[in-house]
């Protein structure tokens, strides 16, 4: 059966790549760290658009993949439209948790923590103004988050501390849920944790990413049907030893990360 391709613009995605794995654990995966252009956050849509379809095509016509998951939230809000039209395969994005956030919350009051390009796109816009509805809604950029990730600096102090300067008025504006809008963060939620307390509610939308895919990957007669263990090989656009040495840490031993073509 042909693998499934995921890529984000860095390591972040591997938070969404172990939610796939656990769930379809016999499943050939792809992962694409586009590491030597990252942060998209900071992109033009224009930029974004362009690497998403770069890899994408890499990924299906050479790779051949079956599906694709754009583990990257400012990805999917530049190019999932774009990409559903050009490749005729399932197509999952990411888009953060509003609706679930405003479900969980209590006070009323939700924490979308993102980066400005997911922000600042017209789809989160949109989805604010459909689920945005009966609650407080904070949007806050954390810029620097994804970059302490991508150096291996999920939990030094430095990083602690960048949290706690983003997290903290957060909190002391009655902010009960906090939503990750980015694939980077579910590996700050140690030091997220830190300062929220066990009351707070921490919405991560990777496991109903992964979730999705298999649903679709159903419906399209798509879902492998091996009884034993499927293969992961990575590629990245950045340095392959730096970013083994990053997935070793994060996800286990990758074997061989490749240099990406495109």
């Amino acid at each position: 059966m042909p693998p499934i391709g995921i890529f984000d613009s860095g390591i972040g995605g591997l938070s969404v790549l172990s939610h796939i794995h656990e769930l379809m654990p016999t499943e050939d995966l792809l992962y694409v760290a586009d590491s030597g252009h990252l942060p998209y956050g900071s992109k033009t849509s224009e930029y974004v658009v362009q690497r998403a379809v770069a890899i994408t095509r890499f990924l299906v016509e050479q790779q051949g993949a079956k599906a694709i998951v754009i583990a990257c939230n400012t990805a999917t809000a530049a190019a999932v439209s774009l990409l559903r039209s050009e490749f005729p395969i399932p197509i999952i994005g990411m888009e953060p948790g509003v609706k679930p956030g405003i479900k969980e919350s209590r006070s009323g009051v939700v924490a979308i923590l993102a980066t400005e390009g997911t922000l600042g796109s017209e789809k989160f816009q949109s989805l604010l103004e459909q689920h945005g509805n009966g609650a407080e809604v904070i949007v806050q950029p954390c810029n620097g988050w994804v970059e302490q990730v991508e150096h291996g600096e999920h939990d030094s102090p430095e990083t602690r501390q960048m949290v706690a300067d983003q997290i903290k008025p957060l909190l002391k504006r009655g902010a009960d849920t906090l939503v990750l809008g980015c694939t980077h963060y579910p590996f700050l939620r140690e030091a997220i944790g830190t300062y929220a307390d066990k009351e707070t509610q921490v919405i991560d939308t990777g496991l109903a990413v992964a979730q999705e895919l298999r649903r679709r990957l159903r419906l399209n007669n798509l879902l492998g049907m091996a009884k034993t263990g499927g293969n992961t090989q990575f590629w990245t656009s950045g340095s392959p030893e730096r970013t083994e040495i990053l997935i070793s840490r994060l996800w286990g031993d990758p074997n061989r990360v490749n240099p990406l073509p495109v």
